[in-house]
C-alpha cells in the first residue's frame, strides 16, 4: 500500500448565524457539517458549534443517550436532553439537539500518535484521495441544529441574520458536550487487537455462514479488519450510504426538486409536472417537514390564470421511466407498507394517510393520479377530470398560451432529504434520490438507469466501482452487492476536507441506544452497551440480511469506520441484530492494543 500524505490543515471558519428550532419529525440539518461549500473541493471545514447556541445543553446532563428517548415509531426525534436531573430527559425535552463536542476537524492532525500499524493485507485498489478528518460524530446521528457557517443556511433556505439581531443579541454559553468527541491523538488500533476483539464475534452461529466485514481508521485510512471485506455482499438498506454520497456528489446539497404547473393545450387545462419530489405534501399538515405544497401551486395557478376557469388536470410524470417496483424486490413490499409505486408526481411519499408515525405504512398504488386529484379539489376541478398525459410544448395564442408556467413549488434541499432517508430509512426517499443521481448524468430517470448513474459516480469518486453492483436505490433489491470495504471508503471520502459536499451523510445516522433505527438497540442485549452513544450506523434489514455500517468511537477517543454485511442469517432479527450489534460495541469498548 503506498504511503498516505498528511492530511490538510484545519481552516477555521467565519461566525455562525444561531440555530433554530427542529420543527418536526425529522432532523434538521446543522452548520457543524463539513460542507461550507457547494462545489467539490473548494471549502473549508466548518467546525463545531460556535457561541451563541441555544442554552438548552448548558447544564449538567447525562454522558449516556442510553436512556429517555422515545420510541423509535415517535414523532419526534430524540435530540437534546435539556438539564433534567439523573432521571434523564423528560417528554417536553424531545425534539431538542444534543450539544456536541469538537469535531474531528478542529483538532490537530495525529503526527505524533505514534508509527501507524502495518496495514491487513489486501489486493483492493484502496481511496486514491487524502482522507484526512471528519466531522465529529457524525452529528450526533440526529440531524444537529446547532450553527450554520458558510452556506449552508443558504441550501436550508433560511433568512440571512438581520442586523438587529446580529448586534443586539447576548451570545449564551456554549452547550456542553452529550456525546463526547473523538481524539485524533488517541493510540490507533492495531490489526492483532482488532482482531482479538472481533474474531469471536463474527463467527457467531447467529449470523450465518456469510459475515463479511471491514474496520478502518478514519483519519488514516488504516485496515484494522477485513473478512470478506472486498466480497460483494447483499446490503439492504445499507444501500441508502451509497445513494447518499451519490446524490450529494451529482447534484450538490442545496438542489431543490421543482414540481410545475403548466397551462394545458386545452383552455381551462392545467398541467401538473412531477419533477421526482416525494416529499411534496397537500398542505400544511403534511408527513415531511417543510415540504412543498400543492395548495401553494393552486394558489399560483388560480393567480396566473385570472379570469379563467380550470376545468381539468393532466399529471405529467414523465420524467420518469421503466415499472414502477423495483427489480429483485420481495413480493410483499408494494403492499407490506415500507416500499410503494415510485412515480414522478407523489404526495407524503404516496402515503394515504399523512398523520401515520414513522414505518410502515399504506401506500397509494397510483400515487401520481391520487396527487393530481387532490391538486383538482384544490383547483375546484371535478376529479373525473384528472388523466395521465404529457405537458404541451410552448405555443403561441390562448389565455395563457399551452405550455405556459402557471406556478412551481420546490421541495426542501437534498440535504434535508438525504437526512430523512438515512435517518428513517426512508425507501420512497431514496429511489427519488437515486433518480436524481441519474437525471444528473443524463441517464433515464428508471431503475435501471438510477442504478448505472450511481455506479457510474461511485467509479468517478475514485472508488473501485466493481464493488457495487445496485438495482435500486433503497436497498429493497435482493439483486444489489455491496462489499463491507467500499462502504468504508464512502464513509471515509464523505469525511474528506476534499469532499465537503457529501458531509450531509451524516447528519441522519442513528445513533446506538438514541435515535432513528438504533433508538431501542445497544440498550439491553449483552454485551451491547458500550455502542450506547459511540456507535452511529445505517443499519440494513430483510428477511436472512442483517447489516450495519458507519462511525464508531474506541475506548481510546478513535474514530472508525465499520461495515458488518450478512445475506444467509438462519433465524430472525431477534438474535442477528444483537450479535452485529456486539461487534460495534466490542470496538467501542476496547482500545484494541
Amino acid at each position: 500500500m503506498p504511503e498516505r500524505p498528511a492530511p490538510l490543515p484545519w481552516r477555521s471558519p467565519t461566525g455562525s448565524p444561531s440555530p433554530s428550532p427542529n420543527p418536526g419529525r425529522f432532523p434538521v440539518v446543522g452548520g457543524d457539517r463539513p460542507v461550507s461549500g457547494p462545489s467539490r473541493g473548494s471549502a473549508s471545514v466548518p467546525v463545531s458549534p460556535a457561541s451563541g447556541g441555544p442554552s438548552r445543553g448548558s447544564a449538567s446532563v447525562p454522558v449516556s443517550p442510553a436512556s429517555g428517548g422515545p420510541s423509535r415509531g415517535s414523532a419526534s426525534v430524540p435530540v437534546s436532553p435539556a438539564p433534567t436531573g439523573p432521571q434523564g430527559p423528560g417528554p417536553s425535552d424531545l425534539g431538542r439537539v444534543p450539544p456536541l463536542g469538537p469535531p474531528i476537524s478542529a483538532l490537530p492532525a495525529p503526527g505524533d500518535a505514534g508509527p501507524a500499524p502495518a496495514p491487513v493485507a489486501s489486493g483492493r485498489r484502496r481511496l486514491p484521495v487524502v482522507l484526512a478528518v471528519v466531522l465529529l460524530l457524525v452529528l450526533a446521528g440526529v440531524g444537529v441544529v446547532v450553527a450554520r457557517p458558510g452556506p449552508v443556511a443558504g441550501w436550508l433556505g433560511d433568512e440571512p441574520e438581520s442586523a438587529s439581531n446580529a448586534a443586539g443579541a447576548t451570545p449564551e454559553p456554549n452547550p456542553s458536550d452529550v456525546l463526547a468527541g473523538p481524539d485524533p491523538n488517541a493510540p490507533v488500533p492495531t490489526p492483532d487487537g482488532v482482531r482479538a476483539a472481533l474474531d469471536p464475534l463474527v463467527g457467531a452461529a447467529v449470523l450465518g455462514s456469510r459475515v463479511n466485514v471491514s474496520v478502518a481508521d478514519v483519519i488514516s485510512g488504516q485496515t484494522l479488519f477485513a473478512k470478506g471485506a472486498d466480497d460483494g455482499t447483499v446490503p439492504a438498506s445499507v444501500t441508502k450510504l451509497a445513494t447518499a454520497v451519490t446524490v450529494l456528489a451529482a447534484r450538490e446539497p442545496g438542489y431543490r426538486i421543482p414540481t410545475r404547473a403548466v397551462a394545458g393545450a386545452k383552455a381551462g387545462e392545467v398541467v401538473i409536472i412531477g419533477g421526482g419530489d416525494p416529499t411534496l405534501a397537500i398542505d400544511k399538515k403534511g408527513y415531511y417537514p417543510g415540504a412543498a405544497r400543492l395548495d401553494d401551486l393552486a394558489a399560483q395557478v388560480r393567480t396566473a390564470l385570472g379570469g379563467t376557469t380550470p376545468t381539468s388536470v393532466t399529471v405529467d410524470g414523465s420524467v420518469y421511466s421503466g415499472p414502477v417496483y423495483g427489480p429483485g424486490w420481495d413480493a410483499d413490499i408494494p403492499t407490506g407498507g415500507s416500499g410503494g409505486a415510485v412515480t414522478a408526481l407523489m404526495t407524503d411519499g404516496g402515503r394515504r394517510d399523512p398523520g401515520a408515525e414513522h414505518g410502515a405504512a399504506a401506500r397509494f398504488a397510483e400515487p401520481d393520479l391520487a396527487a393530481g386529484k387532490s391538486f383538482a379539489r384544490l383547483l375546484g376541478v371535478p376529479t373525473d377530470a384528472v388523466k395521465r398525459g404529457a405537458a404541451p410544448a410552448q405555443a403561441a395564442g390562448g389565455t395563457p398560451a399551452p405550455g405556459t408556467e402557471l406556478g412551481v413549488v420546490q421541495s426542501p434541499p437534498l440535504i434535508r432529504m438525504v437526512d430523512i432517508m438515512i435517518s428513517e430509512s426512508d425507501n420512497l426517499v431514496a429511489e427519488a434520490l437515486a433518480r436524481q443521481v441519474a437525471l444528473a448524468r443524463n441517464q433515464p430517470a428508471s431503475f435501471d438507469g438510477g442504478a448505472a448513474a450511481m455506479d457510474a459516480e461511485v467509479a468517478e469518486l475514485g472508488l473501485p466501482a466493481d464493488e457495487i453492483t445496485l438495482s435500486d436505490g433503497s436497498g429493497l433489491s435482493r439483486r444489489n452487492r455491496i462489499s463491507p470495504s467500499l462502504l468504508t471508503d464512502l464513509v471515509r471520502l464523505a469525511a474528506s476536507p476534499d469532499h465537503p459536499e457529501l458531509a450531509g451523510v451524516f447528519g441522519g445516522l442513528p445513533v446506538g441506544g438514541w435515535s432513528g433505527t438504533l433508538d431501542e438497540r445497544y440498550r439491553t442485549a449483552p454485551g451491547t452497551a458500550p455502542g450506547a452513544g459511540s456507535v452511529r450506523a445505517k443499519t440494513g434489514t430483510l428477511t436472512a440480511v442483517h447489516s450495519i455500517a458507519g462511525l464508531v468511537t474506541t475506548a481510546d477517543g478513535r474514530l472508525l469506520t465499520f461495515a458488518v454485511l450478512t445475506d444467509q442469517v438462519p433465524g430472525g432479527k431477534e438474535t442477528a441484530q444483537p450479535a452485529l450489534d456486539r461487534i460495534a460495541a466490542a470496538l467501542a469498548g476496547c482500545g484494541c492494543r
